[in-house]
């Protein structure tokens, strides 16, 4: 019988060649038990071909392919199903593109020992942005003050990617229901968690800007966030 997985790092990806290996190995490496679980979106880099190759090299890795970029939020959910089909106890979502750092994720992890969902934020005391011009800094300040106003949202950083569940919280949310796409799917998920009555607790990051490769968070991006906010502060007064 298939060895359940403990903890499963879901990672999505699109042209991340040049970071994959390196960010791979550096999770492995870490003390906890850790299974990575690599969404790739029909890389033209390469990056699916190099993420077969650490599943064999590794035994620790394993692979989904996409037949093309099909949106951040659909690949978590994809990556959330295939750890919930392989037993994992703890899920976790982060960037590949060491943005969010493995040094931290311990840390998020041990979260989830007394709340349901970890965060790794910007935006509490001890974390920071490194790397980021002001307009962008604005751009995603004003994002997160209007998700937590709007939508009473219990967390500081509201557009974190790096995040630790555990499994009950994606038992308990109809992932089907989520509407958003791309970034304002990490507003919808943690507006869902909450409704549910999940705790959700923070810990400081420095979040530093991509060490390879473009970065791909847009304007419209933070529009479209700005749009769900919207739409779910809406349905909640309904």
């Amino acid at each position: 019988m298939e060895r359940a997985i403990p903890t499963a790092v879901v990672l999505p990806t699109y042209n991340e060649a040049d970071n994959l290996t390196a960010l791979v190995q550096a999770l492995l490496a870490l003390p906890n038990d850790l299974t990575v679980i690599v969404v790739d979106d029909n890389s033209p880099d390469g990056t699916g071909e190099l993420a077969d190759h650490l599943a064999r090299q590794t035994g620790r890795v394993l692979v989904r392919h996409r037949p093309g970029k099909l949106g951040l939020g659909t690949a978590y959910v994809e990556g959330f199903r295939t750890a919930l089909a392989h037993g994992a106890q703890r899920i976790v979502t982060m960037d590949a593109d060491f943005s969010h750092h493995p040094r931290y994720l311990p840390n998020v992890i041990a979260l989830t020992e007394e709340a349901a969902l970890g965060i790794g934020s910007r935006y509490v005391r001890g974390g920071a942005t490194l790397n980021w011009g002001l307009h962008r800094q604005l751009l995603s300040a004003l994002a997160n003050t209007l998700a937590r106003a709007a939508l009473r949202l219990p967390s500081h950083d509201c557009t974190a990617g790096f995040r630790c569940y555990r499994r009950e919280v994606l038992e308990a949310v109809n992932l089907d229901s989520i509407r958003s796409n791309g970034y304002s799917f990490l507003i919808e998920m943690l507006y869902q968690v909450t409704r549910h009555g999940f705790r959700v607790a923070e810990t400081p990051i420095l979040f530093e800007d991509r060490r390879f490769g473009q970065s791909k968070i847009s304007e419209q991006e933070i529009m479209r966030a700005a749009m769900t906010v919207v739409r779910l502060s809406t349905a909640r007064h309904r």
